[in-house]
């Protein structure tokens, strides 16, 4: 996991848009992105024209923030993607986009995948009825995902309004088993993460 030491909330400034790193803060007028939508600094008002290269950058850093990963892995990630058929830029999301820390965050069992990912890494969740505690799982499609009973309580006790969660089209919540199932790989369209990948591409490609 990558660690980034500066707050959350100026790495959503510095990339000029919500990340929904900090859980719910990031919805509620408390969110500095939302009352000082420029970067932070001296300077942060302050408009310069990107380079195209800059563009490409920030980009490539706001995936890596989003999804919590250092240079190696997302560039790890980028080539395993590249080498697939199809979309590379969309292979990438979708190999994200299942990572057993994401699966716990989009199923609204944790309010940051930084939260997914230290639950994960726990213990306390199973795959296809097998205990799994590394985050960076790539969950395969027809697998459940679920909380061990006895963390189940406290789940529930955090997150009362889970059967409300509006998750995915491809995925599936069983709020009161804790249980959650990948019915399909994740097209581009219902992946919700808002980055331009085909830039990221450019970015690795160069």
């Amino acid at each position: 996991m990558a660690r980034y030491r500066e707050a959350k909330c100026k790495l959503c400034r510095r990339a000029g848009e919500k990340l929904f790193l900090r859980g719910d803060k990031c919805d509620t007028e408390k969110c500095p992105q939302g009352r000082r939508p420029y970067p932070p600094g001296q300077h942060g008002k302050a408009r310069i024209k990107p380079s195209e290269y800059a563009i490409r950058l920030s980009e490539k850093q706001k995936m890596q923030r989003i999804y919590g990963l250092n240079e190696s892995q997302l560039r790890s990630y980028f080539k395993k993607a590249s080498q697939k058929s199809g979309a590379t830029g969309e292979n990438l999301l979708q190999s994200l986009e299942r990572r057993l820390d994401n699966v716990i965050y989009r199923l609204g069992m944790a309010p940051s995948r930084q939260a997914a990912r230290q639950f994960v890494a726990h213990g306390h969740v199973k795959v296809a009825g097998r205990s799994v505690n590394v985050p960076s799982y790539l969950v395969k499609a027809g697998q459940v995902v679920e909380v061990f009973e006895s963390s189940q309580a406290n789940v529930k006790k955090l997150y009362p309004n889970l059967a409300d969660k509006d998750v995915p089209a491809w995925l599936e919540l069983n709020a009161d088993q804790l249980q959650g199932k990948v019915v399909s790989l994740p097209t581009r369209d219902q992946i919700g993460t808002i980055v331009a990948e085909n830039l990221i591409v450019e970015f690795y490609s160069r």
